[in-house]
C-alpha cells in the first residue's frame, strides 16, 4: 500500500505541476460553461421575440433548452472528464518514453500497483473537476434564476462516476499502446467524438435518424444523459443510461489492464 500511495502521489504531483492540467482540466470547461449560458439567454430573448410576433393563434415553438443550465451542467461535466484523460495517457506515455516504468519494473511493484498508481491522483483529479463544474452551475443558476437541486447534483455526481472509470481508463489503454508524440492526437478524436456525439452541444432526441443512432452507440451521450437525469431528479430512463455507461467502463478496464499487463511482460523480456 505504501507503494501504491507513493507512486500515486508522485502522478499526482506531475499533473498539477503542468499549468495545463488547470487550463483545460478547470478553466476550459467553466468558460464554455459560462458562454453557453449567455448564448442561451440570447437564444430566449431572441425567441420570446419571434414568438411574441407571431400572429393569433400560431403554433409556437418551445424555446431551446439546452444551453440551460440544469441541461448544460452534465454535458460540461462530461466534457471536461475527456481532458483528465488527456493527461492521464500522457503522463504514463512520458513515462514510457523517459524509460521510468523500465526500471520501475525492476523494484517489487507489480502490474496492480502501477494501474493504480495511475488511476487514484487522476480520479481525484476527476472528482475534484466535477465538483467545481457543479458549484460553478450552482451560482450560476442562482444568476439566471434556474433552480438547481443540491441533491439532484450530489446524484448527478455518482452518476458520473463510471465515466470517470472509463476516461482514465481510456487514457491508460492510450498511454499504454502510444507514445507522448502520438497519444495526443488520438486522445484529440475521443474529445472530438465526446464533445459531437455526446449531446453536449445540441438536443440529439429532436435531431433524431443516423446522428442519435450514433450517439447511442457510443457511451458519452450515455454518459450525459444519465448525469441530466439525475440533475433534474428525473429517474425514468436513468437506470438504462446508467448502465450502458457502467458496462463500457467495465469493457474499457479489462482492455486497459489486459494491454497494460501485455506490455509490461513484453518490456521486461
Amino acid at each position: 500500500m505504501n507503494k501504491i500511495s507513493a507512486f500515486s502521489r508522485r502522478n499526482f504531483k506531475e499533473i498539477i505541476r503542468d499549468p495545463l492540467s488547470y487550463i483545460f482540466c478547470l478553466g476550459f470547461p467553466l468558460i464554455m460553461l459560462v458562454v453557453m449560458t449567455v448564448i442561451n439567454n440570447g437564444i430566449e430573448q431572441s425567441a420570446k421575440s419571434a414568438i411574441e410576433s407571431l400572429p393569433p393563434g400560431a403554433a409556437a415553438s418551445e424555446t431551446m433548452t439546452i444551453f440551460r443550465i440544469d441541461n448544460l451542467a452534465g454535458g460540461i461535466a462530461v466534457f471536461g472528464l475527456t481532458f483528465v484523460m488527456l493527461f492521464c495517457t500522457l503522463t504514463l506515455a512520458k513515462d514510457r518514453s523517459g524509460a521510468l516504468l523500465v526500471r520501475l519494473y525492476a523494484t517489487p511493484m507489480r502490474s496492480g500497483d502501477f494501474i493504480l498508481g495511475y488511476t487514484l491522483p487522476t480520479f481525484l483529479l476527476a472528482v475534484l473537476q466535477i465538483i467545481v463544474t457543479f458549484a460553478a452551475s450552482f451560482v450560476v443558476s442562482l444568476i439566471v434564476d434556474i433552480k438547481l437541486n443540491v441533491f439532484g447534483l450530489l446524484i448527478s455526481l455518482l452518476s458520473l462516476l463510471p465515466t470517470v472509470i472509463m476516461m482514465i481508463m481510456f487514457g491508460l489503454l492510450f498511454g499504454t499502446l502510444f507514445s507522448d508524440k502520438a497519444a495526443p492526437g488520438l486522445c484529440s478524436i475521443v474529445i472530438s467524438l465526446a464533445s459531437f456525439f455526446g449531446g453536449v452541444w445540441f438536443d440529439a432526441e429532436s435531431l433524431g435518424g443516423v446522428m442519435l443512432k450514433i450517439c447511442e452507440v457510443l457511451p458519452f451521450y450515455h454518459g450525459v444523459k444519465a448525469a441530466r437525469l439525475a440533475c433534474a431528479l428525473d429517474f425514468t430512463d436513468w437506470t438504462s443510461h446508467f448502465m450502458i455507461t457502467l458496462a463500457y467502463a467495465v469493457v474499457v478496464t479489462a482492455a486497459a489492464i489486459i494491454t497494460f499487463n501485455q506490455k509490461m511482460r513484453a518490456d521486461l523480456q
